[in-house]
């Protein structure tokens, strides 16, 4: 089986360390980045098959990150993720393509479980 690369995008290393634990121990393969400039270098380099976003990063937000992702790999599924995400804001983020935008703190089970079923 091919191995697929989820880059997890958070500033909080905890969050980061966390996911790429559980979606490490569900087969996939994870590379991380603590700001939207890292990421983008990454989604450039890697050939990442989906990407987990924080809206509140520290350089740019994540719409902007989603935004220029968009001109790297158009069809790259993300699910955006916030402890303050405003309505506005998610709306925002599933018009312009998000699949899913979950609530910090969020269930790491359920978020790998959503990943399976995008990817798959």
């Amino acid at each position: 089986m091919k191995k697929r690369i989820v880059l997890v995008v958070d500033d909080e290393n905890l969050i980061r360390w966390s996911l790429y634990e559980k979606l490490t121990e569900a087969g996939y393969d994870v590379v991380e980045a603590g700001d939207g400039k890292s990421a983008l270098e990454l989604a450039r380099r890697d050939g990442i098959a989906m990407m987990l976003l924080d809206y509140r990063l520290p350089d740019m937000d994540g719409l902007k990150v989603l935004d220029e992702l968009r001109s790297i790999h158009p069809d790259c599924p993300v699910i955006m993720m916030s402890a303050y995400g405003t309505d506005a804001v998610k709306v925002e983020a599933l018009a312009k393509g998000v699949k899913e935008f979950i609530d910090k703190p969020f269930d790491y089970d359920a978020v790998v479980s959503n990943i399976q079923k995008i990817l798959n």
